[in-house]
């Protein structure tokens, strides 16, 4: 008796993610390091000198961490209430931060207690930021004011009150002393020049601000909040250029790598998404946890730090070549091919005996039931939950050899309510996916010929059979429009192309008399 050969499931390419550069990039960084704070990490801030450390903002303390340490190198805590926006200056000696309680403090890296005090906010301090000459601060306020600091002398030197809700961010322009820029919850931001009173530029985001970015051309402005990250263009009086409506909860956080070629946006979805600024696509996207609350990407992009609602600090290092050549080298240390090809070259002499080992052969449960030829078990099982949505190759390759066999009305018949709707279901699912056609419109034409006298006995079977009738009506019109639009080509084409003169050699000219 010849063995049975098992069902043979035909292979399609597969439909997966394309792998891009960008998607190479970003995937080389190594697993998260979790660092655990004692509030939400509110800001993250990468000192501008190497070795860029960077300055996270949680509850009432302020931790600066070096790029790869896992305990703080040094810590403020010299705060009433809960700080905000922990800022490095241009030169990574000073850092400024907000707090609850109103008041602005100036810390000295290398030092603990603040040097400067700047109090006359009278509610939260949410934005702190140096300008570029270095001896001037800007601040913004829940009391809806921004404010411009004089730190050598500790004195207020303006005050703007032009926004009718809480100031949240901001940014200060590192090309020119004068000009900056903040966002409010009035679903505003304004650009501020120092030498006028009043703002020079008032852009409209839609939704409450969280956070602004400025290019480092200063030519192009971006803004978060609500669900929409907004590219306004500065030369052309704050003229809106791109709306992005990626995540679908509030953005929070933004960046820009160190070529300004990526922007990233973090989200309270829990993601971060990764754009390229050409065109603004997604290009790839990072998930969490937990929401984001803040984001912070080193000048060198060797590292990613995530802050996050549950006082989680995450930090992504990139792998370097060391790593990558420690990698390689554990992999060496696995057993070598030697060892599995040993003996395959044994020639046997004269005298040996081969003896045999009888492989047994593994079959899956539908060619079990082919092989006891029930026909109509062996449908059920390829019909199964996981097969039918995750691999339906498999479905439409039993369908296949039941035809083959002759048999496939018998496996058809004699379905109940249930049996015949799941079969429909996933009839109509795959129908006009080109690579089951011809296999599921035969099996289609069984059942009606099979379960045409039934028809108007179950509701649940006859609302089936209706979505078949309109799916094959809809794939027809869909056909005759794309023969059209073929015919429309072909005339197009054919008129398109030059007429050439084709020399007939050997055919004889009738000459009238």
């Amino acid at each position: 008796m010849a063995s049975f050969k098992p069902t043979k499931i035909q292979v399609y390419p597969k439909l997966g993610e394309k792998v891009t550069q960008d998607t190479l990039y970003w995937k080389n960084y190594k697993a998260p390091v979790q660092i655990k704070e004692f509030g939400a990490v509110t800001s993250i801030d990468f000192s501008p000198v190497t070795p860029h450390n960077f300055a996270v903002t949680a509850f009432t303390r302020i931790h600066i961490y070096g790029p790869f340490s896992q305990e703080p190198v040094k810590s403020f805590t010299r705060f009433k209430d809960t700080a905000y926006c922990g800022r490095f200056r241009s030169d990574g000696q000073l850092l400024v931060a907000g707090c609850e309680d109103s008041v602005v403090r100036l810390f000295d890296v290398s030092g603990k207690v603040a040097l400067r005090l700047f109090k006359g906010h009278t509610k939260a301090v949410h934005l702190t930021d140096f300008t570029s000459d270095r001896y001037q601060i800007l601040t913004g306020s829940d009391d809806y004011t921004c404010r411009l600091w004089d730190i050598p002398n500790a004195t207020e030197l303006t005050t703007y009150t032009e926004h009718t809700d809480y100031i949240r961010c901001g940014v200060t322009s590192k090309l020119n002393r004068d000009l900056f820029i903040t966002g409010s919850y009035d679903h505003t931001v304004k650009l501020f020049d120092a030498r006028v009173e009043k703002s020079v530029i008032t852009m409209d985001h839609g939704q409450p601000v969280e956070s602004v970015l400025l290019y480092p051309s200063e030519g192009l402005l971006v803004s978060a909040g609500g669900r929409h990250v907004k590219v306004w263009d500065l030369l052309k009086g704050g003229q809106p250029l791109v709306s992005l409506k990626n995540h679908h909860k509030t953005v929070t956080s933004l960046a820009l790598s160190s070529n300004g070629q990526r922007l990233l946006s973090a989200s309270l979805d829990r993601h971060v998404k990764v754009y390229n600024t050409t065109n603004y696509k997604v290009v790839h996207n990072f998930d969490y946890a937990a929401s984001i609350l803040s984001l912070g990407l080193a000048p060198d992009d060797a590292s990613i730090v995530v802050g996050m609602t549950n006082s989680i600090l995450s930090i992504k290092h990139r792998k370097n070549q060391e790593d990558s050549k420690e990698i390689a080298g554990q992999q060496r240390r696995r057993p070598s091919y030697r060892v599995f090809v040993k003996g395959k070259n044994y020639v046997p002499k004269q005298d040996d005996y081969l003896v045999s080992k009888p492989v047994k052969e593994h079959l899956a449960k539908y060619d079990k039931q082919l092989q006891r030829f029930n026909v109509s078990k062996a449908l059920d099982t390829a019909l199964g939950t996981y097969i039918r949505f995750r691999k339906p190759e498999i479905t439409v390759a039993v369908i296949k050899e039941l035809d083959r066999r002759g048999t496939l009305k018998n496996a058809l018949a004699g379905r109940d309510e249930r049996g015949l709707s799941q079969l429909l279901n996933f009839i109509i699912g795959n129908l006009v996916d080109a690579r089951f056609t011809p296999v599921l419109v035969t099996a289609a034409e069984m059942i009606l010929d099979i379960y045409q006298s039934v028809i108007g006995q179950s509701p649940v079977v006859d609302r089936q059979l209706l979505r078949l009738q309109d799916l094959v009506k809809r794939e027809i019109e869909f056909q005759k429009d794309l023969l059209e639009v073929l015919g429309m080509l072909d005339t197009m084409f054919a008129s398109s192309l030059p007429r050439k003169e084709v020399p007939c050699s050997g055919i004889a000219t009738l000459d009238w008399v």
